[in-house]
């Protein structure tokens, strides 16, 4: 893996941690969950061969400090740090934007607001729930992860979050490696730079589950202003997550949109499940 150039940029309210690697056009990676940069490990090089590749840890998470710790976390915010990074990276021409999860409801925010900085958005699996006939139902999921947290504490919360996102029937796949904390006792036992992703993941989890999670997955994207900028955004989901919760609004929206649904390997979490077939179809829907 291509050692990337480091840089910090001050926003309002935080300081980014981002990486550039390659050259040409500028492709801005946004990602989901508490991964940050380091998610994007896997693909990077390989779209760097024809891209300038920006990945970052969001603000609050990883290397990304906030000034408040207590702040309130919106989606445009957020939407407004990736702007940041479009303007002081590609200042003279609009971008290309790939993101997963909560980092793609990231981008669409992005691209509903401002399609004049983007050439083409792939969005895979943003869990904007708000869109689905059955809303009611997730919001509720959402306040009974919440009330869990509070009650019960980060394990316990996690566990009602992840039964939430599968599909109805599915048994449990055990928890995931990156939230279990044996695994982070064990992480001395990995190379440096592996335990060190695995301790901020497993450090920013709170974070996630308490802040970000309430916020995104309320927030409603403006459909009608999307579907007028549908020739410019590409609707993604995972082979393995047909029925899952994440899956569902991506394939309401391109049905709502008249468009394809792009099939990636894996499932939710089929970056890193799948780096190499993932990025090299990745690269196919960034640039046809």
């Amino acid at each position: 893996m291509t050692s990337p150039a480091i840089g910090h940029l001050r926003v309002d309210g935080a300081t980014l941690h981002y990486e550039v690697r390659g050259a040409g056009p500028l492709l801005l990676l946004i990602p989901g969950g508490t991964g940050g940069a380091a998610s994007f490990d896997g693909v990077a090089d390989a779209l760097a061969a024809d891209h300038t590749v920006a990945s970052y840890d969001p603000r609050g998470l990883s290397r990304s400090p906030l000034d408040d710790p207590e702040a309130p976390q919106r989606v445009e915010r957020h939407a407004d740090d990736a702007l940041r990074l479009l303007e002081l990276l590609s200042p003279g021409a609009p971008a290309r934007v790939a993101a997963c999860s909560s980092g793609a409801i990231v981008a669409l925010h992005l691209l509903a607001t401002h399609p004049e900085r983007i050439e083409r958005v792939v969005a895979h699996e943003p869990p904007v729930v708000e869109v689905l006939p059955d809303a009611a139902e997730h919001r509720a999921l959402l306040a009974r992860v919440q009330d869990t947290f509070h009650r019960e504490g980060l394990m316990p919360a996690a566990a009602v979050f992840a039964a939430g996102l599968r599909r109805p029937g599915a048994q449990p796949a055990g928890v995931d490696a990156a939230t279990d904390p044996a695994d982070a006792r064990a992480a001395t036992e990995l190379p440096p730079q592996t335990a060190a992703r695995a301790e901020r993941t497993m450090a920013d989890m709170p974070y996630f589950l308490g802040r970000i999670v309430p916020s995104f997955m309320a927030y409603r994207p403006d459909v009608d202003r999307l579907e007028a900028l549908s020739d410019r955004l590409v609707l993604a989901a995972g082979t393995d997550s047909r029925g899952e919760l994440p899956y569902r609004p991506a394939a309401f929206l391109a049905e709502r949109f008249g468009t394809e649904l792009v099939h990636f390997p894996g499932g939710h979490t089929g970056l890193s499940t799948h780096p190499a077939e993932f990025g090299e179809l990745l690269r196919k829907v960034l640039t046809t």
